[in-house]
């Protein structure tokens, strides 16, 4: 059996009653609009940290398994042939990443393309053919996904990349996009700590936006399907790092607070995500979301504030107030 699972958060009271806080419709991130011809063929470099990850890379472009929705052409590549490819501005450095990278599952084995409609609609199309972990990230994306079927359109500077992992328990699946959060504004902070940077003050804006002084520089997306008594959960990252457009980065928020020429680069932003990922995913699996409650409450944006959720419920319109602690209902449509 296979179904798609969508989540809707009831919560209970929260803090005191400071102000109300409208909940955006969108959870992707702000970038500016870029034309391309969706017809154009995508090529997938397949990568991997490890042999491991090589052999299976080898055998996903032998058995040509890797489809992109809607019969979109795509072509695979295995790293070993990447040297023999000439790209524009910028590409994604592959070897840079895996070098930075220090887990154990995920981001080892990596899916790179220099433009794609979509990194979230690869990894979620394909998750049964891929190993839990996987990632693919874009240099462009131009049929980004977001909340409630919005599209994105996001031109270099931007880093975008969706990952998989696969839960049991249902209860706490919708628990996952704040760890996932948290793990960005832990990766921000630890890439400022390890290169000399001046701290950015990332904020999660509930339920899972990025912003940076009171603007939006990020979000995140997380969808999943169950089958075979398993949550396939396909998570997407969108993050402004040198796009400053239409709002900011965090390149435009460092090049204010530093006299240097120093920057931000994705791949160091990535691997260090993937680096807290996996600790914070393992302490929420094994502790709960319980212990690491305290850490988000110092990341988020709302401390002091109410958030009042509106949805329509028979032409009328019911309020919740929203804590992380929350109760909810899950709806499954076969």
């Amino acid at each position: 059996m296979l179904a798609n699972s969508r989540f809707r958060f009831l919560s209970l009271s929260f803090l005191s009653l400071q102000n109300r806080i409208p909940i955006p419709s969108s959870l992707s991130f702000p970038v500016a609009s870029l034309a391309m011809d969706a017809s154009t063929n995508s090529t997938l470099f397949l990568c991997g940290k490890s042999s491991a990850e090589t052999e299976i890379a080898k055998s996903l472009k032998i058995n040509d398994a890797l489809k992109l929705p809607n019969s979109a052409q795509a072509s695979t590549i295995l790293q070993s042939d990447i040297n023999s490819f000439r790209f524009g501005e910028e590409p994604f450095n592959v070897d840079l990443f895996m070098n930075s990278l220090s887990t154990n599952r995920f981001g080892r084995f990596l899916i790179w393309s220099p433009r794609l409609p979509s990194t979230h609609d690869v990894v979620s199309h394909n998750f049964c053919e891929l190993p839990i972990g996987a990632v693919c990230v874009a240099d462009v994306q131009f049929k980004g996904r977001g909340r409630s079927k919005n599209g994105w359109e996001s031109p270099r500077g931007c880093l975008m990349f969706s990952f998989t992992l696969q839960m049991e328990d249902g209860k706490i699946v919708p628990l996952v996009q704040y760890v996932v959060s948290l793990a960005v504004t832990e990766a921000i902070k630890d890439v400022c700590d390890r290169n000399g940077f001046p701290c950015l003050d990332v904020r999660i804006k509930w339920p899972n936006d990025l912003y940076l002084n009171g603007l939006k520089v990020g979000g995140i997306l997380c969808t999943s399907t169950y089958k075979s008594k398993k949550f396939n959960v396909s998570s997407g990252i969108g993050l402004n790092v040198g796009n400053e457009k239409p709002t900011t980065c965090l390149n435009a928020a460092l090049k204010e607070l530093s006299s240097t020429t120093n920057e931000f680069r994705k791949e160091d932003i990535m691997a260090s995500f993937f680096n807290k990922f996996e600790m914070l995913y393992d302490i929420f699996i094994n502790q709960g979301f319980r212990t690491l409650e305290e850490l988000y409450y110092r990341t988020w944006l709302h401390s002091g504030q109410r958030v009042i959720v509106q949805e329509k419920n028979d032409d009328r319109v019911v309020e919740n107030v929203v804590t992380i602690q929350v109760w909810y209902t899950r709806k499954v449509t076969t």
